[in-house]
């Protein structure tokens, strides 16, 4: 009986000890958001590189070895509106994809009180994280790392490849392209005020007395030095705004001599969102990853 009783007290230890260790292993496996690297999640992160910290949307599939598409959101001005733009923005270019095994890091980065442009350090230390950082936080291994970005995400994608070389750009109506001519219009009162002209002209005063700083801000100032392949898609029923610096940046970064590839996609009969309405736009974003992975 003694010897039964014995014999209950081992098992009982050793089952006790084979639970510890499948926790303890369990918890080796979690990665400093509390997930499992190998398991597919979406999360909001506050990432910091280089003393700068910003937000980051991940979406991520199966895996701990993935290619990654760090992507951008467009204007909308106000701080507390950035998540759902991130997250908005992360959905549109999710959807584009033709393939299910690439991590999506949307950056959140802010717009609010800052001047235009102020805001590429807020999205490049997302970037670089995801470079340098993102394994050893979240136990992710990026193979191959894309931008994409739309509209002043495309501003921020098309600026961040003048800075760091990548496995390819995507740019969707990249802009604003002419801050001279923008914010010229405002002052005349041809279109409504934006924040960002309003911020400039506070700090610079009118395009007509200082047109420098509008126009080292503008798109059309980042035109050569890109460190890798891009492709710009642009719907040619776009605002006038857009359309009127179109040509000028096209034939201005067509004419780069120490630039990578550049590829134009422009869509007819479609706006601002033409990349993510268009099946020619569908097919040639992923013409461009397949073409680089």
């Amino acid at each position: 009986m003694n010897s039964y009783i014995k014999w209950n007290r081992k098992l009982v230890m050793l089952f006790g000890i084979l639970a510890l260790l499948h926790t303890l292993n369990a918890c080796q496996k979690k990665n400093d958001a509390g997930t499992d690297p190998a398991d597919p999640f979406r999360i909001t992160k506050t990432i910091r590189y280089n003393n700068v910290s910003v937000d980051v949307v991940i979406d991520k599939p199966v895996g701990t070895a993935l290619d990654a598409l760090v992507v951008y959101h467009g204007t909308v001005w106000y701080n507390s509106q950035i998540l759902q733009a991130a997250n908005t923005a992360l959905d549109e270019f999710k959807k584009l994809l033709d393939r299910k095994d690439m991590i999506i890091i949307s950056v959140a980065y802010p717009e609010e009180n800052l001047l235009m442009g102020d805001n590429v350090i807020y999205a490049e230390a997302g970037l670089l994280w995801v470079k340098n950082n993102m394994q050893a936080e979240l136990g992710i291994s990026p193979k191959k790392i894309f931008i994409g970005g739309h509209s002043q995400g495309g501003y921020i994608a098309t600026r961040l490849n003048t800075m760091h070389a990548t496995n390819g750009v995507i740019a969707s109506a990249p802009g604003p392209l002419n801050m001279v001519y923008r914010c010229q219009l405002e002052e005349n009162g041809g279109v409504a005020t934006s924040q960002q002209c309003n911020q400039l002209q506070l700090t610079y005063g009118s395009t007509t007395a200082n047109p420098a700083p509008y126009w080292n801000r503008s798109l059309l100032n980042f035109t050569e030095g890109f460190k890798s392949d891009i492709l710009f898609v642009q719907g040619l029923n776009d605002s006038p705004i857009q359309l009127y610096s179109w040509p000028t940046f096209k034939q201005t970064v067509q004419n780069c001599s120490n630039c990578l590839q550049r590829i134009f996609l422009e869509i007819p009969g479609l706006g601002h969102q033409a990349l993510f309405i268009s099946s020619t736009g569908k097919t040639e974003f992923n013409r461009f990853l397949n073409e680089r992975r």
